[in-house]
Formats: structure tokens, C-alpha cells, sequence
């Protein structure tokens, strides 16, 4: 008899039930023998007994190089976190020809669409007239316009290039902005394939009406959008920021918003949840989200359907093609963190 690969799910901080859904996850168990743990990290004692015989591991274990020493048949790790996590030994994984993959991409879409929506509201003033009204303190007609601009035909730019800004990058297209685009991991030739202008981190935000801040976090360049890149910008344009906090000196963005040069979108924060007296919570001109922009059921199912596609791939020997693959030359250079879900 064919014995069946061992696939280990140690879906932690998610939960299998969240990522896939019934079709999906009758697709996983297809592909070989199941060993899940649920309700927090698989246990050492587990995943030492079982790691010899895995084939594909889901989920962010630990794997410094002495435990993947004892794992000879391990083809493939799906990090159904989506992040690049510090723990796993990579050199290792790519020296033996083990694939590390993420299925990020499955956010880009729903925060994409939530970016747009944000930008729409700032650049007309919605929640803040919303506001207004419930206090009875609103402005009618023009006179409650003052300081909003129309977003279509405007000038935007995109702060990253990733899954994230080209996902947003499409859903621009029937509103004719003009679109630039800052990556210094991307070429120019790249860009202007899909359509944006390559330009210098100081010309997006100098010339653009509408700034998105999709850039992940890396050892370079934490902090790296400050008062004096800030202060580049036009006044009264806005300034959204939906990748990591720790790309932006945050005190001094809620400071922009604050004396009403910027408007502000955040649905991300450097420390979270928030303090309940937290100045981000009383600062004018920001638009708040509480780190949703991502956290749509569409969006979870999709990550289970991008692992499982790729497994059953790594399974027949193949290589994957649905998640992003873990590179020698930028996975050290990731600052991921863990996410943390209660």
C-alpha cells in the first residue's frame, strides 16, 4: 500500500476553521495524512514526532537548522500567517531545495478596496461632514466642501509596489489619476510595464494629491517617511497608511493631522489594540480603522485556497505558483512580526 504524505497544519495564530472552507479544506485532506493541533502552537513533543515523516508543514513553526536536520522529507512550508517570520532557519530550507512560500497575496484585494474607499472619503470630507451634522455643527452646500478636492483625475501615488499597490493600482483605472510610483525593490522598467510612473519617494509625495503607504517593513527603512518628507507634501492632501506603522515617525503623522496641513487614514498603528487614551483616538482630520482593512472572511478562505493549490503542487514534485516565495536576497532583510489574535 502507498503510504500517504504527512502534511502537519499548525495553523496558529489562525484557525483552520477560518482559512478553509469546507471545499478547501476537503482538498487538503485529499492530499495526504493530516496531523493538526488547535487552540494555540502545535507542542514540541508533536511536531518532533511527526516531523521525520512531513512532506509540507502549514503554519509558522519554529525550524532552526538542527530541526530541519530532522525532517529529511520536507518539501515545502506554507506560512498561512503571512508573514516572513524570523524562525526558520532560510539558508538551510533553500540549500536542501525546500520551498517557504506565504499566501499574503489573499489580503491585497479587500485592503485595496478599503484604501479606495478611505481615500474617497477623505478627499470629500465624508466622515468628517458625517461628524459635523450628528453635533449640529455642519456647513451646507460649497461652504461644507471647503478643502475637498474630486479624486478622480486626480494625482495619486503609491508608497509600494507589492501585491498591495497593484492590487489598488486596478481599482484605480476607471478614475483616470494620474499614478506614481516609489519601490526601490522594483525597476523602473518594471513600473512603467504595469502603467505607473516610476518616480523618487520626494516626487510622490510632493506631487501627488493622494499618497497610499503600502511599503512593508525592512531593515532600511524604518521611520523612513518623517516630518521633513512630510512636510514635502501638498497641504490639504492625504496621506493613508494601510502596510506597517513602523514605516512613518506616527506621532509626527498625527501631528500633520492635527494642525490640519495633511488628512489622515490609518488602519494600523504602532502599538495595538489601541489605548483607550491614545491621542490617535482625539486628533483631528484622521480617519481611523482598527486594523480590518484585511480581516474579511473572503480574504481568509482565499489564504486556504492559496496554500492548498501550492501543496498539492510541492506533492506531485512541481514547483508553486500561487504564493510568494521566500528570496535569499530580501527574506533577512524583512522586518515581519507575529500577529496577534485573540
Amino acid at each position: 500500500m502507498t503510504t500517504r504524505p504527512l502534511i502537519l497544519l499548525d495553523p496558529h495564530p489562525r484557525a483552520s476553521t477560518d482559512i478553509f472552507d469546507d471545499e478547501t479544506r476537503r482538498a487538503l485532506d485529499g492530499l495526504g495524512e493530516i496531523v493538526e493541533h488547535a487552540g494555540g502552537p502545535m507542542p514540541a513533543a508533536l511536531v518532533e514526532q511527526h516531523l521525520p515523516r512531513a512532506s509540507l508543514l502549514l503554519g509558522q513553526t519554529d525550524l532552526p537548522a538542527e530541526r530541519l536536520a530532522r525532517a529529511p522529507n520536507l518539501r515545502g512550508v506554507i506560512n498561512v500567517e503571512t508573514n516572513f517570520l524570523a524562525n526558520i532557519d532560510y539558508e538551510t530550507c533553500f540549500s536542501r531545495g525546500i520551498h517557504v512560500l506565504t499566501p499574503g497575496s489573499a489580503f491585497a484585494p479587500v485592503v485595496a478596496e478599503m484604501a479606495l474607499a478611505m481615500a474617497i472619503d477623505l478627499a470629500r470630507g465624508i466622515t468628517g461632514a458625517d461628524r459635523a451634522m450628528r453635533a449640529g455643527d455642519e456647513a451646507w452646500g460649497l461652504a461644507g466642501n471647503t478643502g475637498c478636492f474630486m479624486f478622480s483625475g486626480s494625482a495619486v501615488g503609491l508608497v509600494g509596489y507589492g501585491d498591495l499597490g497593484r492590487a489598488l493600482h486596478r481599482l484605480l483605472a476607471p478614475f483616470g489619476c494620474r499614478v506614481r510610483a516609489f519601490d526601490p525593490w522594483l525597476p523602473d522598467y518594471f513600473l512603467r510595464a504595469q502603467g505607473v510612473e516610476p518616480t523618487s519617494l520626494d516626487e510622490v509625495l510632493a506631487q501627488s494629491r493622494t499618497v497610499f503607504v503600502f511599503a512593508g517593513v525592512s531593515s532600511e527603512n524604518a521611520g523612513f517617511i518623517a516630518r521633513p518628507q512630510f512636510e514635502t507634501m501638498q497641504p490639504g492632501s492625504s496621506f493613508l497608511l494601510l502596510s506597517r506603522a513602523a514605516v512613518v515617525d506616527f506621532p509626527e503623522m498625527l501631528r500633520q493631522a492635527r494642525i490640519g496641513r495633511l488628512r489622515v487614514a490609518t488602519d494600523v498603528f504602532p502599538s495595538e489594540p489601541l489605548a483607550a487614551d491614545d491621542p490617535a483616538r482625539s486628533t483631528p482630520n484622521l480617519l481611523l480603522s482598527a486594523h480590518r482593512a484585511g480581516a474579511l472572511v473572503e480574504a481568509l478562505h482565499d489564504i486556504g485556497r492559496q496554500a492548498v493549490a501550492d501543496a498539492g503542487l510541492i506533492l506531485r514534485g512541481l514547483a508553486p505558483v500561487v504564493c510568494r516565495r521566500a528570496q535569499r536576497e530580501t527574506v533577512g532583510r524583512s522586518r515581519s512580526k507575529p500577529i496577534e489574535m485573540s
